[in-house]
């Protein structure tokens, strides 16, 4: 019978192999190629940080509209309970109170589900099925809830009133009869025969179940191996805990029949879309703007209920309607992250040499299915950095009374991360190999670039050894010993953690770019890939500058309004600057050929007798030139402005890489840990603009190390409750509490894409938990110590040294 995970590899691997180069490049790109790196490479300020830091910034809780009312949700305080009945009538008879919204509306006014479609959709996505090998069920995300509410802090009706006070208060008098029924919120016990069924089409809560790799070689791989390691890790639950809360503001204009909402998202277009499906309407008649968003990290990519609620009542009102989460809703309702059972086993000769790998992932999506990215995502990546030639995957998702997962920084890929690279801690343990010799004893070499792992995923380029051997002298790994000496002589124990890390980064696939030079002076780009901190309104101007030529401060960024951007697949998975950066170029490359063509028009000779060079037009034999924004206004008359559109679909995937080392004392008489040293490097491609990649890199080690050390969304399994509903329950890193980070930068320039470009926003967080995790189990170890969960709270290290003690 034939195996279906190679054929996939096969065909994959073709089409992979077809595009891994780009196409040749245009005269026009070509040109621009020369002019390249004027401003690209270059760690260029951010010109949004100005606006920011002085109160300018345009967030979606400073918008407002003449005459808003405001919205409460009323949300279940049962994991799990049939909704019996509804009455809202003390609620309506509250002060100011204009409507009170349930379920039965929703259904009455014939509102769609939110489409999340949580499958994966490039080509190169890990593709994920039901158990019968067919689509799987999601389970209808509605508004708000007709039949049950399925987890804590779910929203089962809405009050509108005339301030934001009086809904609050009038939510709280809206009596809601339950009938409480069984719940589960962990991940294992969910699968486990017997558990209470969060839906009846799903009576034991796996939805997804797909096996991948080759399952018979991996089997005769395991029964010639000399060794063979075992290990079950979960890595666990945490929310993004954005420094803006959710908000969103909806007018109904009834004159225009126009809904507009103002929400902060990780693509405007994406959410106009599926918000517009919701209410049945045709998208034109639905603008939707996003502008300054305070932190995604993946938990603002899909739309929220209350943005779908605040329209749906504006026009049930007649009103303008604003919500705005408070911290502890955000704690209840934001979508989380993570949330992976892995049961891992490695094979190995006696010489070290990894010969066959095999994973059982059970990934936790909550009470409804949101995304599958991040299951999907870690699939593709359980080998990491290694050459195993075979493997065997199971991948399944289960439904439970437990808030929404969806993609969460480097989706997937730190959970599968962690698992491999404690694997490899844990054979070379047991096995007596030095921990590094037997990494790189099992890495990929960069002349099996592109590389086919062995579940089909085609890494396209990267030198792991020399990132290793980087990482190692940055990171001073020679003289540990005396630095180790030091901490002993002060009553601390020193531990350090090494890990390699191999993530990839896909995305939506089209994107698209529109560029105009203005009348001011100023070129004018409108582009569908939104930041929320990133820096786009710079980096993507660098690029751009560089292509024409032109000085970046005359390059401006127009993002977020629907009624202007038409197209965009939003900042997800590390795409931004490789999709962005790829349709801005083709796009002035576009300019550039019809900037030639109007100067070869205004000189009466042929186009091909026109070069561009230093942002000049010039006749080639003379000394007639000008510049594209002189060209502009002297052919708008004519012409029209000089302006291009450009679409761009791209599915082929890239994987940034590299290495993390971690030092950290331990206080053995409190259990309490202190991050000493941290060193990275991560191979970007080719890097826009350092300063901002060096940032993200800082951003990302601080949200890996916060989940290692300190954030947990804690869930007591017998009530369903969950612990950590403000920041005084849920611990955060802090910049007191961090130290100074040592990174670097690798290019290795990526074939896939003109720019070179891989991704610089989730290598940070990629192999932060498990390097972090090696450390404190290294600082342990002569207690003997082999493993811990996370978070390393000092209570949890404080255990383990007591348990190890009593052994």
């Amino acid at each position: 019978m034939a195996n279906p995970t190679q054929k996939r590899v096969e065909t994959l691997e073709q089409s992979a192999r077809e595009k891994i180069s780009y196409p040749a490049l245009s005269p026009e790109m070509k040109l621009v190629e020369e002019a390249f790196f004027r401003h690209v490479g270059k760690p260029i300020p951010r010109k949004e940080d100005g606006r920011l830091i002085t109160g300018k910034g345009r967030f979606s809780d400073d918008f407002n509209f003449p005459g808003q009312t405001y919205a409460a949700m009323v949300r279940s305080p049962y994991p799990h309970a049939r909704i019996r009945s509804i009455d809202p009538s003390e609620a309506l008879s509250s002060p100011g109170v204009l409507a009170v919204l349930t379920g039965q509306d929703v259904l009455d006014d014939k509102l769609e589900p939110l489409p999340h479609s949580p499958v994966p959709s490039t080509k190169f996505d890990i593709k994920l099925t039901a158990p019968d090998g067919g689509k799987p069920f999601i389970g209808p995300h509605y508004l708000l809830p007709a039949d049950r509410a399925r987890h804590v802090g779910e929203a089962v009706a809405m009050v509108v009133a005339e301030t934001a006070a009086q809904a609050a208060d009038a939510a709280e008098k809206v009596l809601v009869d339950y009938e409480e029924l069984p719940h589960v919120t962990n991940t294992a016990a969910a699968a486990e025969p017997g558990a209470p069924a969060v839906w009846d089409e799903v009576p034991n809560n796996v939805f997804i179940e797909s096996k991948f790799g080759d399952w018979a070689g991996t089997d005769a791989a395991f029964a010639k191996a000399d060794h063979v390691i075992r290990a079950d890790f979960h890595i666990d639950r945490v929310t993004a805990v954005t420094i803006e809360p959710r908000a969103a503001v909806a007018n109904f204009d009834a004159e225009t029949g126009r809904y507009t909402l103002y929400a902060g998202s990780g693509g405007a277009v994406r959410q106009k879309g599926e918000l517009a499906k919701v209410l049945g309407i045709e998208p034109k008649n639905l603008r939707v703007l996003s502008f300054d968003v305070g932190g995604n990290f993946g938990a603002r990519n899909r739309a929220y209920v209350e943005f779908g609620l605040v329209l749906w009542a504006s026009k049930k009102v007649g009103r303008p309607v604003k919500f705005t989460a408070t911290r502890s809703e955000a704690f209840l309702t934001d979508y989380q992250g993570r949330d992976l059972v892995t049961k891992v086993e490695l094979a190995l000769s006696k010489e070290g040499k990894f010969l066959a790998l095999r994973a059982d992932n059970l990934s936790n999506v909550g009470m409804r299915c949101v995304s599958l990215s991040p299951l999907s995502k870690g699939s593709g990546l359980i080998t990491g950095s290694y050459d195993i030639p075979v493997a065997a995957l199971r991948a399944r998702a289960v439904f439970t009374n437990t808030m929404c997962t969806q993609a969460y920084r480097s989706s997937g890929r730190p959970e599968v991360t962690y698992a491999i690279e404690r694997l490899v801690e844990i054979a070379a343990r047991e096995l007596g190999f030095d921990p590094l010799e037997l990494r790189r004893r099992n890495l990929v070499q960069p002349e099996q670039m592109p590389y086919t792992n062995a579940v089909g995923s085609i890494y396209d380029s990267g030198e792991y050894e020399k990132n290793m051997n980087r990482a190692l002298e940055l990171a001073d790994w020679n003289g540990f010993e005396k630095r180790q000496q030091d901490a002993a002589r002060r009553g601390k124990l020193l531990g350090r953690g090494f890990a390699n890390y191999v993530e990839s980064s896909i995305g939506s696939p089209k994107e698209r770019a529109e560029i105009e030079v203005k009348d001011d002076g100023t070129i004018e780009v409108v582009i569908g890939t939104q930041p929320s901190g990133q820096g786009h309104e710079t980096s993507f101007a660098q690029v751009v500058a560089d292509m024409l030529q032109v000085p970046v401060e005359k390059v401006w960024i127009v993002l977020g309004d629907t009624d202007i951007v038409s197209v965009g697949g939003g900042s997800h998975s590390g795409r931004s600057m490789r999709h962005a950066g790829t349709v801005m170029a083709m796009a002035s490359a576009d300019l550039l050929a019809e900037g030639r063509r109007r100067t070869a028009a205004l000189y009466g000779v042929d186009v091909d007798s026109i070069d561009f060079e230093s942002g000049y037009f010039k006749l080639r034999g003379s000394n007639e030139a000008i510049d594209i924004f002189e060209l502009s206004l002297r052919t708008r008359e004519a012409d029209g402005p000089l302006r291009v559109a450009r679409d761009n679909e791209m599915h082929t995937p890239v994987f940034p890489n590299g290495a993390a080392i971690c030092e950290v004392e331990v206080d053995p008489e409190t259990g309490h840990v202190q991050i000493t040293a941290y060193s990275t490097i991560d191979d970007v491609g080719r890097c826009i603009n350092p300063l901002i990649v060096h940032g993200q890199t800082h951003g990302g080690i601080a949200q890996g190390v916060g989940q290692a050390m300190w954030e947990l969304c804690a869930i007591d399994e017998t009530t369903g409750q969950p612990l950590a509903g403000s920041l005084m329950d849920y611990g955060m890193p802090r910049f007191d509490n961090l130290p100074s980070f040592n990174c670097e930068i690798a290019e290795v320039i990526s074939p896939t894409n003109p720019l070179g470009v891989k991704a610089g926003g989730e290598g940070g967080t990629t192999p932060a938990l498990v390097t972090v995790t090696n450390a404190v189990i290294d600082a342990l170890k002569d207690y003997g110590v082999t493993q811990l969960p996370m978070p390393l709270t000092p209570f949890t290290v404080w255990k383990a040294i007591h348990q190890a003690g009593a052994r």
